[in-house]
């Protein structure tokens, strides 16, 4: 679990596996974008594919609410 745990290791599977492929627009926010426009036409496929581009973000905001809570205690 210490690999989860590691900010670093967070931060570059945001910008790897979260962002991947670049160009022309990020995936996740293609996929963001379709959501907010209703995710008309969206198959199971597309969600897992947002949930699986999405998840190093989750665990970035995870991360960063551990930390936060723990400078708060100190």
């Amino acid at each position: 679990m210490k690999l989860f745990n590691n900010g670093k290791i967070i931060l570059i599977l945001c910008l790897t596996l979260g962002l991947a492929p670049y160009f022309p627009e990020p995936h996740i926010i293609g996929k963001l974008k379709w959501v907010a426009g209703g995710a008309t036409g969206m198959k199971l496929m597309d969600w897992f594919d947002l949930l699986f581009h999405g998840f190093p973000f989750v665990l970035l905001l995870l991360y960063i609410f551990l930390k936060l809570k723990r400078v708060s205690k100190k």
